[in-house]
């Protein structure tokens, strides 16, 4: 089952789609969020976010997930 994402910076949409899986760099290290994952709100630190085989550099952010769906909310670099 595929996650619905989005992909924002405060100036324009990055990324609309589905993935099978997505790694953040989170504060405490990587992490990555699969189909029926647990509702997380999470501050994202400098590094890569990976959405399946695209990838984004980031200063910082914030994920959102509920459900099937993640928003990803960053400054990119």
């Amino acid at each position: 089952m595929p996650i619905n994402v989005s992909v924002l910076t405060p100036k324009e949409l990055l990324f609309e789609g589905e993935a099978r899986s997505i790694v953040l760099p989170g504060e405490q290290g990587e992490f990555e969020i699969q189909p029926f994952h647990q509702p997380i709100l999470s501050r994202l630190v400098s590094g890569t976010v990976h959405i399946d085989s695209q990838k984004f550099q980031i200063l910082r952010g914030i994920v959102k997930v509920i459900f099937d769906t993640v928003t990803i909310i960053i400054e990119e670099k």
